[in-house]
């Protein structure tokens, strides 16, 4: 075992190589035998031999290790498990109010693309920081201190370093060179830049031993214009970072797919030629903390909105000229919303990941009282190795439309999303514009788009999702796939540099970090870093939420505006209301029922049953009103309504195959009519009312089985005059005057109805509905008796195609007959 002193004591070269050899064979004795070894490498595959994707999920939990860097640097490794996850992620959150650090966490999963895990520190001893070609490495606390000397070497080295010089004893400062020569498009990213900088660090602890080790934090939107020499616009504060990236020497990781959680705690072993030997070992860090400091009013002179309403919308007319020219094909103008910030950073990031659950959560203490908080829903680029190479991936995202109020509008939403074709050009555009990122540096012939137009549900919005994949020729790594992408086309438009300028002269603020990313750069050569989207930037307790929309020609002025609104609407009420938690999606189609449940509390039903194939979920609809149900098949109405005390409140006739005659419905009606009881009919029910009173069926040409049709409320007599609405009966009180519904029938109702029924609905003329009926002379789809508490519908109440919120509340209505 290496001693601590050894480490301390050994200032020469021989002395660190002494020590990095022990180290090596502690590793080789730590309990990682090659069995084990082979396990986890058994563990990394499926069952047919492909590579498994980690889908940016840590690794399985690792044993405790020491192992050398690249960069001759020591790393020692200890692994604890941890008993109760969710605590520990409180515990951190509520740190970050105060301290340093970051919290990354995916509360979302996908098939192929994301899965659920978090991971996280306080307190970290290294901080590096840039302002456009200038850099800062801090060492944030006493653990800080020996990093310094291994990275000021480096950096002093680096040939696309300027200058780097140590400021005391835990700063060093620096500058990158400007880019001098010719650089060809695809050896763009080689070109000195901050990222020569963040090359350099990871270089120096490059090892293939950890997946987790690496520098997390949070890229800003000028990092762009190291690359790209675009005139600016926008006031800059002198203070904006344009990054800030932390190493950290304790983790808590949690795979949630695994139900696995770690703690990770980092030692660092270092020699240079300046400073000898020096550890980490031993030493107790802790820096800076600062309270938060909530605010309840905006500062004098700071507007909520950057943009007053309608203002927003005639940047699209300007976006549209552009278009006209053929200067831009796409462009993402965005607008910054801002309210005070009563709440916690914590409050609001747990907020976030009840509400909206996204691959991309994160709760970012950059200091300076500056804080990102976000759901991001976008992947930006993801790094990953397996036995083809080093695989690049992107999800482009461009379509978006609002979530319904359950599972049934989502689904004529999806529809809607899906058929239009402006959202079908904008993706199209976006990821034309990514293939070409990745052709840049990846292999020829392994730029794929591996999905097309996918759907991502998130909690107010819908989105539509390509997903491409590359792999990266052996001559690029994971920086050179980030910086290639730089920004995606999704948040600034295409093409891209013309785009970016048309950003730059039409927006009314810089950026800052919206539209940039935040995420993680390995040492052992992996990425995964989101869009900086739905995030709050945080600063001097004022809240920041910028949102943009995606512009192409036949935008519509208003529609974009709202767009940006929309996707700022959930950041903007985790800010202004942290602590209430909404009722999730697709439970508003009982609160109608619920609500009125307690009206018919201890009124009883007879649901009478025609063999029918849905006549319990009429029942459990008819359960919702408050009601108490009793389903009886039609060979035993007679007998069950013989032995009641006293007539149910209502009776309902089911719906059922074949004709009304096939079960004698007449008679249960004529008997249901000398109780003076209420009768609701649905389908088979309408059909044999219709007859019972003395009217005529017909045979649709094409029969109508689960199809959906839209319906029109109206009130007619039998020969077709218009009926006074009050006399229209009150099962459609309450409902629109148009709504869609399913049918599942082949006969109908003929007119002239009997003179004693009105007609209440019909399918909406003028349209062709599928069932080979003239578009003039549309179907009757419900009645109402003038005298009698008679009514039925020929459409199901009860199926998922029409509206469960309106199903119910006819049933409602039907205790008013």
């Amino acid at each position: 075992v290496v001693k601590k002193r050894d480490c301390q004591t050994s200032g020469d070269a021989a002395g660190a190589a002494r020590c990095s050899c022990a180290m090596k064979r502690d590793a080789a004795n730590d309990g990682s035998s090659a069995s084990t070894k082979r396990v986890k490498a058994a563990a990394s595959f499926t069952v047919g031999g492909r590579p498994k994707p980690t889908l940016g999920a840590p690794s399985g939990r690792p044993s405790s290790q020491t192992y050398v860097t690249a960069g001759s640097v020591v790393v020692i490794t200890e692994v604890e498990d941890v008993q109760d996850p969710v605590e520990a992620v409180e515990e951190l959150s509520s740190k970050l109010d105060r301290c340093r650090g970051c919290l990354l966490s995916s509360s979302y999963e996908y098939p192929g693309r994301y899965a659920q895990w978090s991971l996280g520190f306080a307190d970290p001893p290294v901080c590096l920081e840039a302002w456009g070609k200038k850099f800062k490495v801090s060492a944030l606390n006493t653990r800080g201190m020996p990093f310094l000397p291994v990275l000021h070497e480096a950096l002093k080295g680096n040939e696309a370093v300027l200058e780097a010089k140590l400021v005391g004893a835990d700063k060093i400062e620096g500058v990158v060179k400007e880019a001098e020569g010719f650089f060809s498009e695809e050896e763009r990213s080689k070109q000195p830049s901050i990222f020569s900088v963040v090359r350099a660090v990871v270089n120096i602890f490059s090892s293939d031993e950890d997946p987790h080790l690496g520098l997390y934090g949070a890229f800003g939107y000028d990092l762009c214009f190291q690359f790209e020499q675009i005139p600016l616009h926008q006031k800059r504060e002198p203070e904006q970072r344009d990054l800030v990236m932390y190493i950290p020497d304790e983790m808590l990781i949690i795979n949630h797919q695994s139900q696995q959680s770690w703690r990770m705690r980092y030692d660092f072993v270092f020699n240079t030629s300046s400073h000898g030997m020096q550890s980490t070992k031993g030493i107790v860090g802790k820096g800076a903390e600062t309270e938060f400091q909530t605010r309840t009013e905006m500062p004098a002179g700071v507007n909520k909105r950057e943009f007053a309403p309608g203002e927003f919308a005639k940047l699209v007319e300007t976006a549209k000229r552009k278009f006209e020219r053929g200067d831009l094909f796409e462009a993402v103008l965005s607008q910054t919303f801002r309210e005070p910030c009563k709440a916690k950073p914590s409050e609001i990031f747990s907020c976030l990941q009840k509400r909206n659950p996204s691959p991309y959560g994160f709760l970012i203490n950059l200091g300076e009282d500056e804080f990102l908080v976000g759901a991001s829903p976008e992947m930006f680029v993801r790094v990953e190795r397996n036995l083809q190479g080093q695989r690049v991936e992107t999800c482009p995202i461009s379509g978006t439309i609002r979530r319904g109020k359950n599972a049934l509008e989502d689904a004529e939403h999806i529809k809607k999303i899906l058929s239009d074709p402006k959202e079908e050009s904008e993706i199209t555009m976006c990821t034309d514009v990514d293939r070409n990122d990745k052709s840049r540096i990846c292999e020829h012939g392994t730029v794929q788009v591996i999905g097309r137009r996918q759907i991502e549900l998130y909690s107010r919005l819908i989105h539509t999702v390509d997903h491409v994949e590359g792999y990266l020729r052996p001559e690029f790594d994971a920086i050179d796939a980030f910086l290639v992408h730089t920004w995606a086309v999704t948040v600034c438009g295409a093409p891209k540099t013309w785009a970016m300028k048309f950003v730059e002269e039409q927006e009314r603020s810089q950026r800052r970090w919206y539209g940039a990313s935040v995420g993680h750069v390995a040492f052992d050569g992996h990425l995964n870093t989101g869009l900086t989207l739905r995030t709050v930037r945080i600063h001097k307790g004022v809240a920041e939420v910028r949102a943009g929309a995606t512009l192409l020609f036949d935008s519509v002025p208003e529609s974009e505006e709202k767009e940006t609104e929309l996707k700022a609407s959930a950041c903007l009420n985790a800010v202004t209301n942290p602590w209430d938690t909404p009722a999730t999606n697709g439970t508003a189609s009982t609160s109608a029922a619920k609500a009125l449940a307690s009206q018919n509390s201890g009124k009883t039903v007879v649901l009478i049953d025609f063999e029918d194939s849905f006549v319990h979920t009429l029942a459990n609809y008819l359960r919702q009103t408050g009601a108490k149900v009793t389903t009886v098949r039609h060979t035993q109405a007679e007998n069950y309504l013989a032995g009641m005390s006293s007539p149910p409140d209502l009776a309902v006739l089911s719906p059922g195959p074949g004709r009304p005659t096939d079960f004698g419905v007449s008679k249960h009606i004529e008997r249901l009519v000398a109780l003076k009881v209420r009768i609701f009919g649905v389908c088979l029910g309408l059909q044999s009312i219709v007859e019972h009173f003395g009217g005529t069926l017909g045979q649709l040409p094409l029969p109508m089985h689960g199809k959906p049709s839209m319906v029109d409320l109206r009130a007619l007599a039998h020969d077709g005059a218009s009926v006074a609405a009050e006399k229209a009966g009150p099962i459609f009180s309450c409902l629109p005057a148009s709504f869609c519904v399913a049918r599942y029938h082949s006969l109908y109702a003929l007119r002239p109805l009997p003179e004693c029924l009105i007609e209440t609905a019909c399918i909406a003329p003028g349209k062709d509905s599928g069932d080979g009926i003239a578009a003039d002379k549309p179907v009757i789809m419900a009645i109402q008796h003038k005298t009698l508490p008679i009514a039925a519908v020929q459409f199901h109440p009860e199926s998922i195609l029409t509206s469960p919120d309106l199903g119910v509340q006819m049933l409602v209505n039907a205790f008013s007959l």
